[in-house]
């Protein structure tokens, strides 16, 4: 009688406990959005506000900043030589400099294989138009080779340029699933200011793994370069540029397009009157950052530039869309120092790096640059643009502090 009460209040014991499992599910259920139980990761970018801020180089230019698919986070840097530096860590220390390239100015649109794991660098010898090497790594940046490539021409007959862009993504949805992709430019054949209305900007992609790249058609606006993009919940391409030529109308305001057909074309172009491109005191624009956090149905995207009305590049920021880019409710200033050109990147899921959006920007000004990592929360802390409306995560994921 004995063994058979231990057997019943041991079943009961277990009952109590799926129990009490079932009514914090119906808790949480009731708590948060719906994409946080369809296995995606908004959960993980939000809680206690989270903000640091940590230097990384200190000379030299052109920042970008990637996760690789083992949540290494890695800071390409260099225009006097091409180096790495890596975190395993989630960004909390970092490694020593690693070269990637001896000499040759970095171009721009890193890109991590999150098919193969490799990471991808793209070094011009100088300021552009210039000769192109790619440099591959296949052991998560610790070490760098140069890989043989080929790359087209645009419809154009033109030979794109690479500097100096965000970095690449690999598309994860649709036909081209697998596809790397970054943006990159035509310079015209000399480069410089007397050649603004003949440039603009475009991608490349591969389907082989980065051993050849075809180039899409143009942006549909020339004066363009130095451009962004991220893959929505749909399959589209978001793709967001720079302008720098004072010929075009609002040209402090940024440029955005959309892709239907993995990067090939851009149709639907627009001036996005919500984001500065760079200082708004003078006509020239400023390289900036764009990732999406890894949501399966939802586009939170994040964009980064300056938000001044001086004459010289400070007061870095950071933007967020809650509707892919369709307006950008709110912003954040992360440095109200000198800063300039800057890359953005979120971290992966199941690896330290889960959580963080990493923000790399050149500082001082220009000569060497800060690694900022922060989360959702802290960025829902910031400054009501006028531009759409913030969405209600639930009492713990309100506007957190500094």
């Amino acid at each position: 009688m004995s063994w058979i009460k231990v057997v019943v209040a041991g079943y009961l014991d277990r009952v109590t406990k799926l129990l009490k499992l079932a009514a914090s599910a119906v808790l949480i259920l009731a708590f948060f959005p719906c994409e946080i139980l369809a296995g995606e990761t908004l959960s993980s970018f939000l809680g206690e506000a989270r903000f640091e801020k940590r230097r990384v180089f200190d000379d030299q230019r052109y920042p970008n900043v990637v996760v690789t698919r083992k949540g290494t986070v890695l800071v390409v840097w260099g225009n006097d030589g091409v180096v790495v530096r890596r975190s395993e860590d989630g960004g909390k220390t970092w490694g020593d400099l690693i070269q990637v390239a001896a000499a040759g100015y970095h171009g721009g649109g890193t890109t991590v294989d999150s098919s193969s794991g490799d990471v991808f660098v793209f070094v011009e010898e100088r300021q552009p138009p210039a000769p192109l090497t790619l440099c591959r790594s296949s052991d998560d940046g610790k070490s760098w080779e140069i890989q043989k490539a080929t790359i087209g021409k645009d419809l154009k007959g033109n030979t794109p340029s690479m500097h100096m862009n965000e970095h690449g993504i690999t598309l994860e949805r649709g036909p081209h699933r697998g596809r790397l992709l970054r943006p990159s430019r035509y310079y015209g054949p000399n480069g410089g200011g007397a050649e603004w209305p003949l440039q603009y900007t475009n991608a490349i992609y591969s389907d082989d793994g980065g051993t050849s790249w075809e180039v899409s058609a143009p942006f549909p606006e020339n004066g363009t370069g130095e451009a962004a993009l991220v893959e929505l919940s749909d399959g589209r391409i978001y793709y967001n540029s720079r302008v720098h030529w004072s010929e075009r109308p609002r040209n402090k305001r940024r440029r955005e397009a959309w892709s239907r057909d993995g990067g090939v074309t851009w149709k639907d172009w627009r001036i996005v009157e919500v984001l500065p491109d760079g200082d708004q005191g003078r006509t020239y624009g400023c390289m900036g950052g764009l990732t999406r956090l890894p949501l399966k149905d939802r586009d939170i995207l994040l964009f980064s530039n300056l938000d001044t009305e001086a004459s010289h590049r400070e007061r870095v920021t950071v933007w967020v869309s809650f509707d892919g880019g369709g307006t950008w409710p709110i912003k954040r200033l992360v440095d109200p120092g000198r800063s300039g050109y800057s890359s953005l990147a979120v971290g992966r899921p199941d690896t330290p790096s889960e959580g963080w959006v990493y923000l790399h920007y050149e500082h001082d000004p220009f000569k060497g640059s800060y690694l900022v990592r922060f989360n959702l929360t802290w960025l829902l802390g910031g400054e009501l643009t006028g531009n759409g409306v913030v969405p209600q995560f639930g009492k713990e994921q309100e506007r957190g502090g500094s």
